[in-house]
C-alpha cells in the first residue's frame, strides 16, 4: 500500500461518535468529491478503507443510503441522485439551491473538533500525500474555487498555513514543508503518519550527516596522503643529493621515520620520535624537509 493509502486507512479508523463531527466530515467529502450539486452526489475512490467507511458515515450523518454502490470490479463509485435524499443533504448544510456546493457554511463548523473532521473528509475525498522518503508534498483539490479560497482561510485559523494555486480550473491547497504536513496530519487524525514523516526526516538528516562526515574524512585523508607523498619525495631528493646526512639530527630522525612509515598520520609519527614530540613540532620539521627538497629540485 502506498503512503497516501496508509494515511487514509489510518484516518478511516477514527471513530464515528459525535453527530456534529460526522456531518462535518461528510461535508468535507462532499465539497472535495468528484461531483456535488443539486442534481447528483458522486464519490469515486480507489481506497478500500474509505470505501468501507462511506456507507456508515452517510447513514449516521443523514440516515440515508447511496443509490449506487461499488461493483465488485473496478473503482469504488458511490452516487445519490434521488431528489429527496439530495434534499436531506442540502438541508443539513443550510438549504438547497444550485450554489450550495460553491461555499463553505462556517455555521456547521463552529467547534474545532468539527473543523478537524471537515478537513479529514476533504483529504479523504480530494487529498494526496507523497511518500516522505521521496519528497514532502501534500495537497487537496476541489473543482469549487470559492471553496478552495474559504478552505485556506479556515486552515489559517487553525495555524496550518497552507499555500494555494489553481491547476486546470481546480483549486489546489498544498504543503511542501515536512513540519506543516506533520501538523496537518495530526490535526485531521493521522498522528502515526505524522510520526512516520518525522522519523523519515530524522533518518535523512542522520544519513546526510554521516555522508558529510565520511566525505570530510575522505577529503582529509586525501590531504594526509598528498602531504606524505610530498614529504617522501623531498626526503628522497635530499638523500640522492647527499644533503640529508648534513642536516640536524632532529630533521634526519623525522626523515627516517617518514620513509619507514609512509602511511602514518602526523600524530602517529610524532609518537615514534625519541623522545615523542608534539604533532605541531613534527609538522614543522617535515615542512622544513619539503622546503629543502624543493631547493634541491630547483
Amino acid at each position: 500500500m502506498s503512503f497516501a493509502g496508509e494515511v487514509k486507512a489510518e484516518l478511516c479508523r477514527t471513530s464515528l461518535n459525535r453527530k456534529c463531527c460526522i456531518q462535518a466530515e461528510a461535508y468535507g467529502i462532499l465539497l472535495y468529491c468528484n461531483t456535488y450539486n443539486s442534481g447528483e452526489i458522486r464519490i469515486i475512490t480507489e481506497n478500500d478503507a474509505f470505501a468501507q467507511r462511506l456507507p456508515l458515515l452517510f447513514k449516521k450523518a443523514f440516515k440515508l443510503t447511496f443509490d449506487r454502490l461499488p461493483s465488485p470490479d473496478g473503482k469504488h463509485i458511490f452516487s445519490i441522485t434521488n431528489p429527496d435524499k439530495l434534499g436531506v443533504v442540502a438541508d443539513t448544510y443550510g438549504g438547497g439551491g444550485p450554489a450550495l456546493s460553491l461555499h463553505v457554511n462556517y455555521a456547521v463548523l463552529e467547534e474545532n473538533c468539527c473543523r478537524s473532521a471537515f478537513l479529514r473528509g476533504a483529504f479523504l475525498a480530494g487529498g494526496s500525500v507523497t511518500d516522505p522518503r521521496k519528497s514532502y508534498h501534500l495537497e487537496m483539490t476541489t473543482s469549487h474555487l470559492s471553496v478552495g479560497r474559504e478552505m485556506v482561510a479556515l486552515m489559517r485559523e487553525l495555524d496550518l498555513e497552507p499555500k494555494d494555486a489553481q491547476r486546470k480550473g481546480n483549486s489546489v491547497i498544498y504543503f511542501k514543508q515536512s513540519n506543516r504536513i506533520e501538523d496537518f496530519l495530526t490535526t485531521i487524525g493521522a498522528p502515526l503518519a505524522a510520526m512516520e514523516i518525522m522519523n523519515t526526516k530524522l533518518e535523512k538528516n542522520l544519513r546526510g550527516s554521516v555522508n558529510r562526515r565520511v566525505n570530510c574524512d575522505a577529503a582529509n585523508m586525501d590531504k594526509v596522503v598528498e602531504a606524505a607523498i610530498a614529504q617522501t619525495e623531498a626526503i628522497r631528493r635530499l638523500e640522492e643529493s647527499g644533503q640529508l646526512g648534513n642536516l640536524p639530527e632532529k630533521l634526519q630522525e623525522s626523515a627516517r621515520l617518514r620513509l619507514a612509515h609512509p602511511e602514518d598520520t602526523l600524530s602517529q609519527l610524532a609518537q615514534r620520535c625519541d623522545p615523542p614530540i608534539t604533532k605541531s613540532a613534527l609538522n614543522h620539521r617535515l615542512r622544513k624537509l619539503v622546503e629543502l627538497g624543493k631547493q634541491e629540485e630547483n
